[in-house]
């Protein structure tokens, strides 16, 4: 707070011509203003604090407050009465009790009282004060304002004889004002006059709030508000008087007076109600600006430290904290309750080591907290004693809280929705401050209540919000980043409009002959209906390429199943099937955006152009492949129209700007998705979900792939072994031959066995693993039996079972395939999917 100027009058509302010191004129009051600093010394002294106290300014500033005022028990004097102390020679100086030890100790609320001083010319004089602590960079530490008790009850000098106009006038500490509010633009044109920093806007709003609520605001920040009623009303023992009114002969009458002094308690319990409902008006518009749960409770807390409380810890149970359900009945003392914050204006650690944020805890049943969860009910205890707070710390273990609690004043409030206790909040109170009392049970308990609702909200949103993203998960695939002869990396983006669950989905399946298919769709619509509608469909894309259709074929089939489903299956799909080892992709769409295809050796980008085709579940339309060739290295990338559509924009500029992206070289194929994502994504915002699918097609070279055609004779199966052996051998896997030739033999001998008119496939692929696929003209699936000990047949898939890493059957276009991967180790040998030891040559 800046220093005042040493000239000028400080009396709010005065006019410009300085009347006498004594003399008032209704409605202006001299007002002493004294700033004190952390060493306890005068760094402003206003004009009326002359006029008041005495001393000059310039005998003033740098002397001790203590010396030169009677202003007693500034931070907390538990007897709020008259005073006395003896007359001086000095004027108005005066000996006893003052400021010093008070600002020693240091508090962060207001006070006010009345003292009495001796005055040479005037005699005894009774004054009104407040004191407003200071926060700030600067050394001011204390702002106290002082008034002439007699003049604002208008005794002496042109108080008196303002008698005649006391019908038309309410007192409240500190000001006297005009019902007809006479004379505000002077007074908002003297206020900045008192502090000096103050706008002439600033000014005309202050005083306009004072002669609406009837009693003086001093506001000393754009954020802070001291009221005149500190520490949540007027005490109770304050002696006030309001000015005795007249009857017809001039005496005073008083029955009237004793009206007036009731009008006056009146009005102040009506300043200080009005107060507390700002303060939980003001509270409840900080609170609740975001759903996020940590900082709905942060606001919270600081919202209520230090004005209604010096201490505040928040409590919740476990189960608001995850986003879930409450068991049935009330908390018990095995509930566990965690800390989320504590807020405080104690010195800094004091708390954190007894008491520390995060901790989860049950309370003991003996306990005001205990009572409070299971009641829900406020619990107050005005000042904890040494004996209730020793009481109450034995109840916990490990710990000693007693030094934090004694001699506090304790409010406990349950934070409460829809009649369940979510938590709870602690209030204490310093020692040196006015206790707890009804009206702020009231207070806390409806601060709490709506509290509680803005967390239930939290925890509600943190609910459907872990819902969303736990059937998101489960409908999204966990995608291998290595697959026979290529690379993936993908990406998924929720909306941030429409919630964290959407209809968008890609996915990688393995078919037989070492391929890959892509696939890559999106749901019309957003939320819940939307991502079951995509579970649908993918599982039947799934089903459908596991028997290996024709990419063409496969939408029609989807197109028909969405028909089956109900009129508002709706769906844009993308389908391609990578064949590494004959270097070619074979694509068909249904009314999905284009791939890109980035072309390794010149680095360019291209759009494929594809057949457009309808909707899935439009009906009707027919479907067409396209097999477009590519080479090792060449990568294609798959994605939904989030990631490129743009309301207000064509399409067309965001597929231009996804192609120049994905041409972009990049270390490894995630950080080509992440500079693909960052290039689009701030393109006018994102609204709608993104999937992402890029591969990277690597090809696998003839060299690593050997075949051969095996006559349907059971004495195939010998020879078989043999090729294999000697496949192993030139690969360097010799390692790995044993348990590779059992398999082939088991695989191999059922083939034979069913195949009708035609030879049998048998292929080796080598990759990072070792894939063995048998073919055959049988389009019947092999079954894994359950084997007695005496069954001649039925142990061949269990053997494969045991001893693969994967295995599986699909049909084909001629019959049917057997396919079974070992996993290769670095020295060659294979390790069974069990864990096993791994099976070696000779072994």
């Amino acid at each position: 707070m800046e220093r005042g100027p040493s000239h000028g009058d400080d009396r709010v509302g005065a006019a410009p011509q300085v009347p006498a010191p004594r003399d008032t004129v209704p409605g202006r009051i001299p007002l002493a203003v004294v700033v004190v600093d952390a060493d306890g010394l005068v760094s402003h002294w206003s004009t009326g604090a002359r006029k008041l106290f005495g001393p000059s300014r310039e005998d003033a500033v740098g002397t001790p407050a203590v010396d030169l005022m009677p202003v007693s028990g500034a931070l907390g004097d538990e007897e709020w009465t008259d005073r006395s102390w003896d007359e001086q020679p000095s004027g108005g100086r005066c000996d006893g009790p003052g400021l010093g030890p008070s600002l020693g100790g240091g508090t962060g609320y207001p006070t006010a009282g009345r003292a009495r001083m001796a005055d040479v010319e005037r005699g005894t004089v009774d004054l009104l004060w407040w004191a407003y602590p200071l926060v700030g960079p600067g050394a001011e530490r204390l702002l106290v304002l002082a008034a002439d008790a007699d003049q604002l009850h208008g005794r002496g000098g042109a108080g008196a004889a303002a008698d005649d106009t006391a019908e038309n006038e309410r007192f409240v500490p500190g000001f006297a004002l005009h019902t007809d509010f006479e004379g505000s633009e002077v007074l908002a044109a003297q206020l900045p006059q008192i502090l000096p920093s103050m706008s002439p806007q600033e000014s005309a709003r202050i005083v306009s709030q004072v002669l609406e609520l009837g009693y003086p605001v001093l506001e000393v920040s754009q954020q802070e508000r001291f009221p005149v009623t500190p520490d949540w009303g007027v005490p109770r023992r304050v002696e006030r008087r309001a000015r005795p009114l007249r009857d017809a002969d001039g005496a005073p009458d008083a029955r009237t007076a004793a009206e007036a002094a009731a009008e006056l308690e009146t009005d102040l319990e009506y300043a200080a109600v009005r107060e507390r409902l700002e303060f939980l008006n003001e509270v409840s518009g900080r609170i609740g600006s975001s759903l996020d749960l940590a900082h709905t409770i942060q606001e919270v807390s600081e919202a209520v430290v230090p004005r209604f409380t010096d201490v505040a810890g928040t409590y919740l149970r476990e189960q608001v904290i995850a986003g879930e359900g409450f068991p049935d009945g009330p908390p018990d003392a095995t509930t566990l309750w965690h800390r989320v914050a504590v807020e405080h204006n104690d010195e800094p650690g004091r708390w954190d080591d007894v008491v520390p944020v995060g901790e989860s805890m049950p309370f003991p049943v003996h306990t005001p907290f205990f009572q409070c969860m299971t009641t829900g009910e406020p619990v107050l205890i005005p000042r904890i004693s040494e004996e209730l707070g020793n009481a109450i710390a034995a109840q916990f273990e490990k710990r000693d809280i007693s030094p934090l609690i004694n001699r506090r004043s304790l409010l406990v409030v349950p934070l409460k929705a829809r009649n369940v206790v979510l938590g709870f909040m602690i209030l204490l109170r310093h020692p040196e401050r006015m206790e707890f009392n009804d009206m702020d049970r009231v207070t806390g308990a409806e601060l709490a209540a709506r509290a509680g609702l803005v967390l239930d909200n939290a925890r509600m949103y943190t609910y459907q919000e872990n819902v969303a993203e736990t059937l998101q998960d489960s409908m999204l695939p966990h995608i291998a980043p290595r697959m026979a002869g290529c690379d993936t990396a993908t990406r998924y983006l929720p909306g941030t409009r429409l919630g964290r669950v959407g209809g968008d989905w890609f996915d990688t399946i393995k078919l037989p002959g070492s391929r890959t298919a892509f696939v890559v769709g999106d749901v019309m619509g957003h939320g819940l209906n939307s991502a079951a509608m995509m579970g649908q469909l993918r599982t039947a894309v799934q089903t459908m390429a596991a028997i290996d259709m024709h990419p063409a074929q496969l939408l029609r089939s989807l197109d028909d199943l969405a028909q089956r489903l109900g009129d508002n299956y709706l769906a844009t799909c993308l389908y391609a099937v990578y064949d590494p080892i004959g270097q070619q992709l074979v694509m068909a769409n249904a009314g999905h955006i284009p791939p890109v295809l980035v072309r390794a050796v010149d680095g360019r980008s291209e759009l494929l152009e594809l057949p457009t085709g309808a909707p899935i579940g439009v009906g009707g339309v027919p479907f067409e492949a396209v097999t477009v060739p590519v080479a090792a290295g060449d990568r294609l990338v798959l994605c939904t129209d989030g990631l490129v559509e743009v309301r207000g924009e064509d399409i067309g500029v965001g597929l231009a700007a996804l192609a120049e992206s994905a041409a972009h070289p990049a270390a490894s194929m995630d950080d080509a998705c992440d500079a693909i994502i960052r290039a689009l994504n701030v393109r006018g915002g994102r609204k709608d979900d993104v999937a992402l699918l890029m591969a990277r097609l690597n090809g696998i070279a003839p060299e690593d792939v050997a075949e051969w055609r095996l006559a349907i004779d059971a004495r195939e199966v010998g020879r078989a072994r043999r090729l294999v052996r000697r496949r192993l051998a030139r690969w360097g896997l010799e390692a790995a031959s044993e348990t590779a030739e059992l398999l082939v033999s088991e695989v191999v001998t059922n083939a034979v066995r069913h195949a009708h008119t035609q030879y049998v496939v048998l292929r080796l692929v080598r990759t990072d693993a070792l894939l063995c696929e048998v073919s055959d003209d049988d389009h019947a699936l092999p079954q894994m039996l359950s084997a007695a000990d005496d069954d001649e047949f039925g142990r061949g898939l269990r053997v494969v079972s045991r001893l693969a890493r994967e295995w599986g059957t699909s049909r084909t276009a001629t019959g049917k395939t057997v396919w079974f991967e070992q996993t290769l180790s670095r020295n060659g040998s294979t390790w069974p999917r069990d864990g096993r030891t791994p099976v070696r040559n000779g072994a």
